[in-house]
């Protein structure tokens, strides 16, 4: 599963190797963070991922912050920083994240860190909003239309497969999981079409001569959305899309009966879908 990326300054992760984004600084305050962050990810290797797993290192953030008190430094303000992150990463408190971040735009109010602090909060408003929409996407309700155009210019809504069972698929050409079950959704559509099965897709591909060669190669012959737009695709936002690929199975009157259905269980539920039409 291909997931939106966090905003750039926070690309790092506690999962993956290093602090990219500022390696090349040196000095002890540095250091002292690097290892921080390295026994944090050591733990969360090993399964240790709770708060009360983290307390230890959770505490020692506190204590890089007091031993360098006074100091209004970069590398000071991304201690603070990195343990906002760590709730909002791993613990998934953006309450907390929150207030260590007004915290960061106080404490430290000239460093890049805290000039970055608006934009984080801004990314988290916009995933707590799309896990909201998401929320209310959920089997038995009804799917909330829409009405655009496809690629080729023709007008594309839900409402125009009334009586159909439909798979809406958020995907991209660069998302390699959408690439490996592509096959399985292929098969999926020889297999029903003939039957009433009908397939949307909604590319959050950004080159539009790249997609259509890519359709045209792999012999997709269902309609799709394209704006050019990437994760900012206009229907990815409407309905709170964060990670691709994302399925909805609707039946003939538009409602959910399934979700990210992937491999044989997609051809199952299609088939089953298809009986009760």
């Amino acid at each position: 599963m291909k997931i939106r990326p966090f905003i750039a300054i926070v690309a790092f992760t506690f999962c993956a190797g290093g602090l990219p984004a500022f390696a090349a600084e040196t000095g002890d305050t540095q250091a002292e963070l690097s290892a921080l962050t390295a026994k944090i990810r050591t733990k969360l290797q090993s399964g240790s991922n709770s708060e009360a797993d983290l307390a230890p290192e959770i505490k020692q953030f506190d204590e890089l912050l007091a031993k360098h008190k006074g100091e209004k430094t970069d590398a000071v303000a991304r201690i603070l920083l990195m343990k906002a992150m760590l709730y909002v990463q791993v613990l998934d408190k953006p309450e907390k994240t929150r207030e260590l971040l007004g915290q960061l735009k106080t404490d430290f109010p000239d460093t890049g860190p805290s000039k970055d602090a608006d934009r984080i909060l801004e990314s988290l408003k916009a995933q707590e909003a799309a896990k909201k929409i998401q929320s209310s996407l959920t089997e038995g309700s009804k799917f909330p239309d829409f009405e655009e155009k496809d690629l080729g210019g023709q007008a594309l809504s839900i409402a125009n497969y009334k009586g159909k069972v439909v798979l809406l698929d958020f995907w991209a050409t660069w998302c390699a999981p959408c690439v490996r079950e592509l096959p399985n959704v292929i098969q999926t559509y020889e297999n029903y079409h003939k039957q009433g099965f009908e397939i949307i897709g909604i590319s959050l591909d950004q080159d539009k001569s790249k997609l259509a060669s890519f359709i045209k190669e792999k012999e997709m012959t269902w309609p799709q959305f394209f704006d050019g737009k990437g994760w900012q695709n206009k229907l990815a936002a409407k309905y709170g899309v964060q990670s691709i690929p994302a399925t909805f199975l609707l039946n003939g009157e538009g409602t959910i009966i399934g979700k990210d259905l992937r491999g044989e269980t997609l051809g199952e539920a299609v088939a089953k879908a298809l009986e009760k039409k």
